[in-house]
């Protein structure tokens, strides 16, 4: 049996995934808040721990950057997506401590949807990101992030029509003011989960999510992500 004295992929995959399902835990919690509006302190602290639980694999993934010496795909777009999906936990978990700090009495429709729309795109995610292990499926990474940003377009849209009907109903305005910032929480969450897809530079979508394998790049020289739009 050959041993290496040289860490070489670690549990980048198994930390990915794991976080990943905690996102779709989370955005199903903050649904289910939403549409089933009761017992509001206790499913906030259950979001607010389930984020706690979210930064510690992060902690984990960038430990395993550090220590291990050839990585499954860029060291760069490892560490991005790790921030990214993290950032992604963070709105999940601000939208719904807002809920219960505002003293939210009743959810709108507009928030549920939106809150439906996050869990979509976490599904989405999970999928792409339990792909990423498997190097001859990696351009089926594609269809998911094509459909993360669809939802995140529908998203914009419900957004911005949530957004005018905060003023122009008969909502008070420190009602306004609460639902602006729980809409905004919600909006960012959605524009997280499409970046999670894009290039760190941001000019070149899914290439986070659909970078090649590094063992892919010693054996030819390749580009790092795969070419092509899916806007």
């Amino acid at each position: 049996m050959r041993l290496s004295l040289i860490p070489r992929t670690g549990r980048f995959h198994d930390l990915f995934e794991e976080s990943a399902h905690k996102l779709v835990v989370a955005s199903e919690a903050l649904a289910d808040l939403l549409t089933h509006f009761e017992n509001v302190e206790v499913k906030t602290a259950h979001i607010r721990d389930l984020e706690h639980e979210a930064d510690e694999v992060t902690h984990a993934i960038y430990r395993q950057v550090h220590q291990t010496f050839v990585t499954p795909f860029d060291r760069e777009d490892i560490a991005t997506l790790a921030q990214r999906m993290d950032d992604v936990m963070d709105y999940i978990e601000g939208a719904s401590t807002a809920i219960r700090t505002y003293g939210i009495s009743q959810p709108t429709p507009a928030a549920r949807g939106l809150a439906d729309l996050i869990r979509l795109q976490c599904l989405q995610l999970e999928r792409a990101v339990s792909t990423l292990r498997h190097r001859g499926r990696l351009r089926s990474i594609l269809e998911q992030v094509k459909e993360i940003n669809r939802l995140e377009n529908e998203a914009d849209t419900l957004f911005l029509n949530s957004m005018a009907e905060l003023f122009q109903g008969e909502m008070s305005s420190v009602d306004i003011i609460k639902w602006r910032d729980v809409y905004r929480r919600a909006g960012a969450g959605h524009r997280q989960l499409r970046a999670c897809g894009s290039h760190p530079g941001g000019d070149r979508p899914q290439a986070c999510l659909a970078a090649r394998p590094a063992c892919l790049k010693r054996e030819a020289p390749l580009p790092s992500f795969y070419s092509g739009s899916v806007d």
